[in-house]
C-alpha cells in the first residue's frame, strides 16, 4: 500500500506544486488590479 502512494508523489506532487505557484502569482496580480480599480475615482 505504501509503495502505491510513493509512486504517486512524483506524478501528482509536481502538478500540485506548479498549480499553487501559479495561483499565488495570479492572486498578487488580482490584488494589484483591484487596488488600481479602487483608486480610479480618486484621480
Amino acid at each position: 500500500m505504501a509503495e502505491a502512494w510513493i509512486s504517486w508523489v512524483p506524478d501528482v506532487g509536481f502538478p500540485i506544486l506548479v498549480t499553487f505557484y501559479l495561483l499565488h502569482r495570479i492572486e498578487n496580480k488580482l490584488e494589484q488590479l483591484n487596488n488600481s480599480i479602487k483608486s480610479i475615482p480618486q484621480t
